[in-house]
């Protein structure tokens, strides 16, 4: 009997980029299509990072939900409101927890809710009052899936992980630009639910205060550098039973390009691309997908 394998979902942090017209999807659109929609012909998980600047409100879920309603097993990563994350001057209220729960709520009880995305900043460190920050965001949320990023290599300690287990909280697995006690890449598991987000390696723009998010965020891997996260991604499947696996890299639809790229290698199989996407990367996807 082979091992078990935890379902593998793999797809882009955000849909919703201005620079994807003409990349990733066809210029003009197809009438008739929305973006979400046509993203689910290729992928079986968006991370929605709107919601990190604001809560979405209960029309915009009711939205996704009709949008993707036609793929039962396509699941929906949401990224918590950065008043939780970023914003810790002073404590959150009982209103901007009803706030985010106002979309959480529908997306869980229709079965859409992969995973609620904790996404900490570099300069959270492990401190008796960040760990304790934590505690809490875990006790405002428990009941749903969540799943924690954290950056700074101070967390990477056995009880933390521990601590996490005890919780049900996930571990996010990240790819990013290796600075002094930057967290580095693993396969570790927490929860039944397994996390993979990868961020680029753009060393010179990570960091420069004045880059934009673009910048920021453009780079493009090479085969060789996401082989051993196929593997990694692998090993977490065997630990647990929902795998979600997302590419940040979007400047220029760069994303859906590595997205396409695991999903082959870990099919070891071509894969259905988006036919601009193929046509304006050739070289990186033709070895792995055709165009559909």
């Amino acid at each position: 009997m082979g091992e078990h394998r935890g379902r593998i979902r793999v797809g882009t942090a955000g849909w919703a980029y201005a620079d994807w017209n003409g990349v990733l999807y066809p210029k003009p659109m197809t009438r008739g299509v929305d973006r979400l929609t046509y993203m689910t012909r290729y992928f079986d998980v968006i991370e929605v990072n709107s919601t990190f600047y604001a809560p979405a409100d209960v029309s915009k879920v009711e939205g996704w939900l009709a949008k993707t309603a036609h793929a039962p097993d396509f699941r929906f990563a949401i990224k918590l409101w950065q008043r939780f994350t970023h914003e810790r001057d002073s404590a959150w209220t009982r209103a901007d927890e009803h706030d985010v729960r106002m979309a959480l709520e529908p997306l869980h009880a229709a079965g859409k809710l992969g995973a609620v995305l904790v996404q900490f900043p570099w300069s959270f460190k492990r401190t008796e009052e960040n760990r304790s920050w934590l505690g809490d965001i875990v006790s405002a949320f428990g009941e749903f899936p969540l799943v924690v990023e954290i950056r700074h290599e101070s967390w990477n300690v056995p009880h933390f992980y521990e601590s996490l287990a005890e919780r049900g909280v996930g571990f996010v697995n990240i790819d990013q630009p290796l600075f002094k006690k930057s967290i580095k890449p693993s396969a570790a598991v927490t929860s039944p639910v397994g996390y993979v987000r990868v961020h680029g390696r753009n060393y010179a723009d990570w960091f420069r205060e004045d880059a934009n998010v673009r910048e920021r965020y453009d780079y493009l891997y090479s085969p060789n550098e996401l082989a051993p996260w196929a593997g990694r991604i692998d090993q977490i499947a065997i630990r647990a039973e929902d795998v979600y696996v997302l590419t940040n890299n979007h400047n220029l639809g760069k994303a859906g390009v590595n997205a396409l790229q695991l999903k082959s290698m870990l099919a070891h199989e071509k894969v259905v691309a988006p036919p601009t996407l193929l046509d304006a990367y050739p070289d990186a996807l033709a070895p792995y997908a055709t165009a559909g």
